[in-house]
């Protein structure tokens, strides 16, 4: 039998914080995992969850709410699908870390490319801790 609560996404996994938010974009690092551009920042303490997570779609880039909506709901579900393969190492070395997904292009994907994306992400991430 599968555990739902490994594919949850609670409230305390997202990042909401100002101050860990101003945090992680002064001392995090980033790449790009096209269409999405990845900040993070690991930090040896231990949290309540290994792992804050903040999704960001460009009001300039997006005018209208809707599509913004829509491309966040499309990159939590992604991350949501995939996040036990990024928590689970990160719980073991009693680590925690802040990620912004930020998007970045122009036009709206479809979930499978934004899936992919953040499998990249997440294998990205999972060898800065190693």
């Amino acid at each position: 039998m599968v555990n739902n609560n490994q594919y949850a996404f609670s409230k305390e996994e997202r990042l909401s914080w100002k101050r860990h938010i101003d945090l992680l974009f002064g001392k995090g690092q980033s790449f790009v995992a096209f269409p999405l551009r990845v900040i993070y920042l690991l930090l040896d303490e231990k949290k309540e969850v290994p792992v804050s997570v903040l999704v960001s779609v460009s009001k300039r880039k997006f005018k209208r709410a809707v599509k913004r909506n829509q491309i966040k709901r499309r990159v939590r579900e992604a991350y949501r699908i995939q996040k036990h393969d990024l928590t689970e190492p990160l719980a073991e070395e009693k680590k925690t870390m802040f990620v912004a997904f930020l998007y970045i292009d122009k036009e709206v994907h479809s979930f499978s490319t934004i899936e992919k994306a953040m499998k990249k992400a997440i294998k990205i991430l999972q060898s800065k801790y190693d």
